[in-house]
């Protein structure tokens, strides 16, 4: 260590010292102390250590109380910020898992607001002064949509699944199309569910073409449940062939087996009525009489996150009555959500036109246009030749694991640094208060309208004016 390294290390305020300084800081003073004295250690650390390892890039300056209090209230401003916290959607894709799914509709958001600050009959049966169901806010309603005997909720697909399969067929035989043993996100897969539950898997049929006598040949005495589940975020196309859910009903009923349909990302909504492709609803599972089915509430449906079963009554009865039940059941905050955004499907017109997901996935383009043009005037109006702002036509998607070849015309902006860093420009709009998360295409930074609200626009736009500011790109 040289004489220059070691005057600067003996410079470095103390930690009491600096805690005492911190007084006199109209942000630091209000911080708590835990809080405080771990930002001072942290930040004389980083100091300590890019003193001994780049000896030329401090000077007496850089170790001064000033400027170490400096590096405290950066750290301090990081630390008090909340960890979940609201991000602008650029991506164009409308379920997007990593940016927290369906966004919830007004009337969710009230009831939630209000349920969470006042007691509630949660388990209180008003009508009978006793003690009462969580579930049956919503089971009436889930019938009522779905024609289902009966409904539960869990806390999400899987934990759905995985109940039902406990249930119905623990140490025993579930068949399964080998086309249909998915995997959703996180490496999470239908086998892995169905070994935790305890059933065996009998798989049958090849990857793309399983019929109705690869069914029957593997029946047996300890076949428990026939389970279809719905290739929801992956598509098999040319040579194929797969068992209706009816062909499959047809054949359990004949041999006294039950049969579970996992829908995945789950419908109230015939989407072919407005110019989507065709995705299973609930209401024709239900129909084509299927005795469980299982489907997700934040993903198509556009509610909280949550595991919805219905089905047969007797069924049900016993899924309600796993130990397991205790161990998924949901919450008020999630009750109070989800009551809220079924009630809407009980008028279709109602769920498209308030339903922040469907809204989305129906924007007619003329509105995704004008939007597009609003947020490239803003941006175009900056002004600096740093970057290069233009209108582009995009794809979007649904994202979540729904409608997986979907691709959905849009509009949005295009951002290119000719002489600067892209990347760079990703990095500082990611970490920006909000963050705005878009795509980076063909060396250019993608901004797709579809996801966008219009007060995100100006939430852009500052933060690029803020960027421009700050950094030399």
């Amino acid at each position: 260590m040289d004489d220059q390294t070691q005057t600067l290390l003996q410079r470095l305020p103390s930690v009491d010292r600096l805690l005492d300084s911190a007084r006199h800081s109209e942000t630091l003073r209000q911080a708590p102390h835990s809080v405080l004295r771990n930002a001072a250690r942290t930040a004389l650390e980083a100091l300590r250590h890019q003193l001994l390892q780049d000896k030329a890039s401090l000077d007496v300056a850089d170790v001064s109380e000033a400027a170490v209090l400096q590096r405290i209230e950066v750290l301090v401003k990081a630390a008090l910020q909340p960890n979940l916290r609201q991000t602008v959607n650029a991506t164009g894709i409308v379920i997007h898992t990593n940016l927290g799914r369906s966004l919830l509709c007004q009337d969710a958001i009230d009831n939630l607001t209000l349920i969470a600050s006042r007691y509630s009959n949660l388990e209180f049966n008003l009508d009978e002064g006793r003690r009462g169901s969580r579930y049956s806010a919503v089971e009436n309603l889930l019938c009522d949509i779905t024609g289902a005997e009966a409904g539960l909720v869990v806390n999400n697909n899987a934990g759905a699944v995985l109940i039902a399969l406990e249930t119905m067929a623990k140490d025993r035989e579930v068949i399964v199309s080998r086309g249909e043993l998915v995997e959703i996100g996180g490496a999470f897969r239908i086998p892995d569910v169905m070994s935790k539950s305890g059933a065996l898997l009998k798989e049958v049929g090849t990857t793309n073409r399983t019929h109705l006598k690869d069914y029957a040949a593997a029946l047996g005495d300890r076949t428990a449940l026939l389970l279809k589940v719905h290739q929801s975020n992956f598509a098999i196309t040319g040579f194929t062939k797969e068992v209706s859910l009816k062909e499959l009903v047809d054949f359990g009923g004949q041999h006294d087996v039950p049969v579970m349909e996992d829908l995945g990302s789950g419908t109230f909504v015939d989407f072919r009525r407005y110019g989507l492709p065709w995705e299973p609803t609930v209401q024709e599972s239900v129909a084509s009489g299927a005795d469980i089915v299982t489907f997700s509430g934040d993903k198509l449906l556009g509610g909280p996150q949550a595991g919805i079963i219905v089905g047969k009554r007797t069924y049900l009865d016993a899924i309600k009555k796993n130990p397991i039940n205790r161990a998924l059941r949901i919450d008020k905050l999630t009750l109070a959500a989800l009551e809220s955004t079924l009630r809407l499907y009980r008028e279709e017109s109602r769920a498209v036109a308030n339903i922040p997901t469907l809204q989305m996935m129906m924007t007619p383009d003329t509105v995704l246009a004008q939007r597009a043009d609003r947020l490239y005037t803003g941006l175009q109006g900056i002004g600096d030749p740093r970057l290069v702002f233009e209108r582009n036509q995009l794809q979007s998607r649904i994202g979540g694991g729904s409608l997986p070849l979907l691709e959905l015309p849009s509009h949005g902006v295009a951002v290119t640094a000719p002489d600067g860093s892209l990347q760079r420009v990703e990095t500082f709009l990611r970490q920006h208060v909000p963050p705005v998360i878009g795509r980076i295409e063909k060396d250019r930074f993608m901004m797709d309208v579809r996801t966008l609200r219009d007060d995100d626009l100006p939430h852009i736009e500052k933060a690029f004016r803020r960027m421009l500011k700050k950094e030399s790109l």
